[in-house]
């Protein structure tokens, strides 16, 4: 989702700047008219300007130009030498403007949020209308990549009236992308403004299920809303939408092992699965007919097909043994479109009926990456299990984490607790320096990556106590939370944040209530089980519109759900911290 906000974000200022481009001047005060002046040339005339205002409006002029040249350094630098006191109140504008610009092209969204509040911002209704929506959409762009996703989207709102054309699209669809990434219970739809009907429309295909269901809530949202911008040219993501097909789910295959060591996993993914059947039968919905199969006494994947298939299924939900989600990943095509409860391991390419979904901890380390970026921290230190799985997460999370800025600093394996200081300490100890100085906290690290159990984690706050590293921030994966209700065992876990299932932080879900009355156990860590079992359910009939639509999300109990282009489906996780042995909801983020 960020890497498409950004580029949609680009793509937007772009069009807009070029559909601004012929729109009257401003008595305000612009830039001098200079065409085919280099930076140079006006770098050389600021130098024999005959007073400092003239010398600061070109150099301004110097910068925004190496600004358009994509010089972002050199753009600063110059920036760095103008008066901004010496500039009428446009030029100030356009001053502001360009030092956003340049400090979002940093990543620094905070910076460019100041930047944008010096007092001549007040009058920018009075600037062109290239340059409001210049510093409207800067501002947008800041807010979005501060988090700020509803703020982002106000802005966007407010120029829309400005566009036309392909501008006013692109715009459009920078808007949907935004309001249609928060979560439902952040979507306010009580108002009467255009913001409040971006909303309402994001809720209505949110709260519908089917592709058929999204459908029908679009145009009964079109109907209700005929003059809203939305309603006149739908963004082109629910355009899209509108015009796929579908075939009802009339039948479905539920593929899991019954004996075995993976029979409790299997049980717990079924009982999840059928309790969200239940759910939707309950609500009045026609749910597929489901047929369960026990995967433990499949000996041919060829047989079991054509067993599915003259039992009229049309999907398969399953296996969740590697080996056999490894034996279909290899093959080139599937006699029907299936979602495996595992994933393959493979990097080839998948047969296209083959979806992949499981409570990975890859997923979980790059919701590190994405949350501790979204929370402006770069610089990160790893704390991982010694072993191939902690070797997979700490790939992960620096694969992420590096190609969006930030810097790894440093890891350790863990395998023994008696070490653990000792490790702790390597990370965190500044080098010696070329004054014989050493020994102290090194201060160059904004948070700790932690992937560990619930009882390693227990010893690793206080060891960075000890270490005078108490301050760092520790953000983890899941497995620190044991969900065991025994809150005595988090007391010395006090500020560690950690990602977490949307089934085991929220307890007022009516569907895990009703669970849990039934499996008590599902209130605990087998409860992520539960909840992708309830998840498949859900996933079922929306496949080949979340593969369609890549930025469409289904809001889950395992997680935040999407198809990347492999076919996996990817999580995004809510946020919890230890505060005093209770377990803390953190707002979200959205990046």
């Amino acid at each position: 989702m960020t890497a498409c906000l950004r580029l949609l974000s680009a793509l937007c200022l772009a069009m807009l700047l070029a559909a601004c481009a012929s729109s009257p001047s401003s008595n305000l005060g612009e830039l001098p008219r200079t065409p085919d002046a280099t930076i140079e040339q006006l770098l050389g005339q600021a130098a024999s300007a005959k007073t400092p205002a003239e010398a600061s409006v070109l150099r301004l002029s110097a910068a925004d130009l190496a600004y358009r040249q994509h010089a972002n350094d050199r753009a600063g630098q110059i920036l760095a030498q103008v008066q901004v006191e010496q500039l009428n109140a446009g030029q100030q504008i356009i001053a502001s403007t360009l030092a956003a610009e340049l400090a979002l092209a940093r990543n620094q969204p905070k910076e460019a949020l100041n930047a944008l509040n010096h007092p001549s911002l007040q009058r920018l209704g009075e600037a062109s209308v290239e340059q409001q929506v210049r510093t409207h959409t800067v501002r947008a762009r800041a807010l979005e990549a501060d988090g700020q996703i509803l703020p982002a989207a106000q802005e966007r709102v407010f120029i829309a009236p400005l566009l036309s054309g392909d501008a006013a699209a692109a715009n459009s669809d920078a808007i949907w992308a935004l309001v249609s990434s928060l979560p439902a219970e952040q979507l306010n739809t009580t108002g009467t403004d255009d913001l409040a009907g971006w909303q309402s429309l994001a809720l209505a295909v949110k709260s519908a299920g089917t592709l058929d269901q999204q459908k029908a809530a679009i145009n009964d949202w079109r109907n209700s809303h005929a003059s809203h911008p939305a309603a006149k040219q739908l963004p082109a993501a629910l355009t899209k939408l509108m015009e796929l097909t579908s075939q009802p789910l009339t039948k479905v295959a539920l593929l899991l092992p019954q004996q075995g060591q993976l029979a409790s996993v299997g049980k717990a993914l079924r009982d999840g699965f059928m309790a969200a059947y239940y759910q939707a039968q309950q609500a009045g919905q026609k749910p597929p007919v489901v047929e369960v199969f026990d995967s433990s006494r499949v000996t041919s994947m060829d047989d079991f097909y054509r067993q599915a298939q003259a039992a009229g299924a049309q999907m398969v939900i399953g296996p969740l043994e590697k080996p056999l989600v490894k034996q279909l990943a290899g093959r080139p095509q599937l006699p029907l479109t299936t979602l495996a409860l595992n994933y393959s391991d493979t990097t080839t390419a998948n047969p296209p009926q083959l979806f992949q979904f499981g409570l990975a901890a890859e997923d979980e380390a790059r919701e590190v990456s994405r949350r501790a970026r979204a929370d402006g921290l770069h610089r990160a230190v790893a704390l991982v299990p010694r072993g191939e799985w902690g070797d997979r997460v700490l790939a992960a999370f620096r694969q992420d984490f590096e190609a969006n800025g930030g810097s790894l600093l440093g890891s350790q394996r863990v395998d023994q607790p008696v070490a653990l200081a000792q490790q702790i300490g390597d990370l965190m100890q500044a080098r010696q320096g070329a004054n014989g100085s050493g020994g102290s906290r090194r201060q160059d690290v904004d948070f700790i990556f932690l992937a560990s159990t619930p009882q390693l984690a227990q010893q690793i706050k206080p060891t960075l106590n000890f270490q005078y590293a108490g301050d760092v921030p520790v953000y983890a994966t899941s497995n620190v939370y044991s969900a065991s209700g025994d809150t005595s065992q988090y007391n010395d876990m006090n500020g560690v944040r950690f990602c977490e299932t949307p089934w085991l932080l929220d307890n007022a879900n009516p569907l895990r209530q009703q669970v849990v009355r039934q499996w008590p156990q599902a209130g605990g860590s087998l409860g992520r089980l539960y909840a992708m079992g309830a998840d498949a359910f859900g996933l079922a009939p929306r496949l080949e519109q979340l593969k369609a639509l890549p930025d469409n999300r289904m809001q889950g109990l395992s997680g935040n759900l999407s198809v990347n282009a492999g076919q996996r489906i990817e999580r995004q996780l809510p946020w919890a911290q230890f505060n005093g042995g209770q377990v803390q909801r953190l707002p979200d983020t959205v990046q």
